[in-house]
C-alpha cells in the first residue's frame, strides 16, 4: 500500500504534534496493520513529562505508544496463517531468536530487543505500522480491537500472576490500583485465586477494583493495610502479594502481610530505583521473591481469557480519546491520574 500516513510525535518534554510520514512496506515475514486503538501507558507518560526512563532518552521527534490492536490491511510474501481482514493484538517486541534468553524460551530478557517506544524505536502512536507476523495475534469475533490494544498491559497481569504460582485457595493482595494493579487482580481471577484483595490511596481506583471482580478494597490513606490484610485473613497474612504500585512502603508492607513461605512478585518500578526492605523478618518467613519484565508467551492465553469472560478488559478504560487529541489525550493523563485508570487513543474513526 503506497500514500502517506498521520503520525504523533513527541516534539519536547509535555510537547505533541503530527507529522506525515510513508506508509510502510511489510517485509516478507511482516503483515501491515491500519491501527484502530493504541493505549496509552505509565511509560509513555514518563517519557512525556521527564523525556527519560533510567538510561533510555528520548530525542524528538519521537514516537510514543506500545500498545496497538487493529486490522491487518496488507500480508508480506511468506505469511500464510494471517490474511486481509484480520483483527489483530501486536506484541511489541521484537527479539533476536538466538540469544540464550530466546532459545530458552525466556525472549523478554532478550538484550537486543526491539521495543515499540522505548528509545530510539518509534512506537505506534500512527495511523499504520509494519510488525513481523508471528507477533501479531488474531482476534476472535468476540474481542474488539480496542480489547486487542489493551492486551499489552493484561500479559503484564498474566505473567505477574504466574511468577506468582497463582493458584486456587490461595489469598492474594494487589498493592495499587493503576492500569497494571487491576489487570493483575483480573489475572490472578482468571487463574483461579480465591480471594483478591486491593489496596490503593485514591478512592476512585479502588471502586473500579471492585466492579471489575476484587473481593474487597482497602484504602491505604485510610487504614493500616498490613492490619487490615491480617484482620482479613483471620490472623494468618496472605499467601501471594503483587506489587504494582512501586512505592517502598507498599514493597515493606508486602513483606509484613505476608504468611510464612509466601510470595512476593514486584512489578512496579520505583522511582529512585532502590527501595528498602525489612529482610530480617522476610528471612524468618522465608519468603520468595520475584520480578517481573515484561512477558513471555501470553498472548495467546490472554486472548482466550477476554474471549471467554473470564476478564472484563474494556472495563478498565476510563477515557477514549481521539486521534487529534493527542496532546490533549497526554495531558490530561498526567494531571488527573485520579480519575483516568486507563485511556486509549482512537486512531481510526
Amino acid at each position: 500500500m503506497q500514500g502517506k500516513m498521520k503520525v504523533a510525535v513527541m516534539s519536547g518534554i509535555g510537547k505533541m504534534g503530527f507529522e506525515e510520514r510513508d506508509i510502510p512496506v511489510p517485509a516478507d515475514n511482516e503483515v501491515l496493520v491500519q491501527l484502530e486503538y493504541v493505549g496509552i501507558c505509565g511509560s509513555d507518560l514518563h517519557y512525556y513529562e521527564t523525556g527519560r526512563i533510567g538510561n533510555y532518552i528520548v530525542e524528538p521527534p519521537f514516537v510514543l505508544g506500545h500498545e496497538p490492536g487493529g486490522t491487518i490491511v496488507e500480508v508480506g510474501e511468506n505469511v500464510s496463517h494471517l490474511k486481509v481482514g484480520d483483527r489483530v493484538a501486536l506484541e511489541p517486541g521484537k527479539t533476536c531468536g538466538h540469544c540464550e534468553f530466546c532459545k530458552t524460551g525466556r525472549y523478554n530478557l532478550c538484550p537486543d530487543v526491539v521495543f515499540f517506544a522505548t528509545p530510539p524505536v518509534d512506537g505506534v502512536f500512527q495511523e499504520y505500522v509494519a510488525h513481523e507476523a508471528d507477533l501479531c495475534f488474531k482476534l476472535p469475533e468476540k474481542v474488539s480491537t480496542m480489547e486487542g490494544a489493551l492486551i499489552e498491559p493484561l500479559a503484564v497481569g498474566f505473567h505477574a500472576a504466574n511468577q506468582g504460582g497463582a493458584h486456587a485457595g490461595q489469598t492474594a493482595v494487589v498493592t495499587g490500583a493503576g492500569c497494571i494493579g487491576l489487570v493483575s487482580m483480573m489475572a490472578l481471577k482468571a487463574e483461579g485465586v480465591s480471594k483478591v484483595y486491593v489496596v490503593d490511596i485514591m478512592q476512585r481506583r479502588l471502586a473500579k477494583a471492585l466492579e471489575l471482580g476484587a473481593d474487597g478494597v482497602i484504602n491505604g490513606k485510610e487504614e493500616d493495610a498490613v492490619q487490615a490484610v491480617i484482620k482479613l485473613t483471620e490472623g494468618k497474612g496472605c499467601d501471594l502479594v503483587i506489587e504494582t504500585a512501586g512505592s517502598e512502603l507498599t514493597a515493606q508492607q508486602a513483606v509484613h502481610m505476608t504468611k510464612k513461605g509466601a510470595t512476593i512478585v514486584f512489578v512496579g518500578y520505583n522511582a529512585s530505583g532502590m527501595v528498602n526492605l525489612p529482610m530480617s523478618l522476610a528471612l524468618d518467613k522465608e519468603l520468595t521473591m520475584k520480578t517481573v519484565f515484561r512477558y513471555r508467551h501470553i498472548y495467546p492465553m490472554a486472548i482466550d481469557a477476554v474471549a471467554a469472560g473470564k476478564v472484563n478488559l474494556k472495563g478498565i478504560v476510563t477515557n477514549i480519546f481521539n486521534f487529534d487529541e493527542i496532546q490533549n489525550a497526554m495531558d490530561a493523563s498526567v494531571r488527573n491520574k485520579a480519575d483516568i485508570v486507563k485511556a486509549v487513543v482512537k486512531i481510526k474513526g
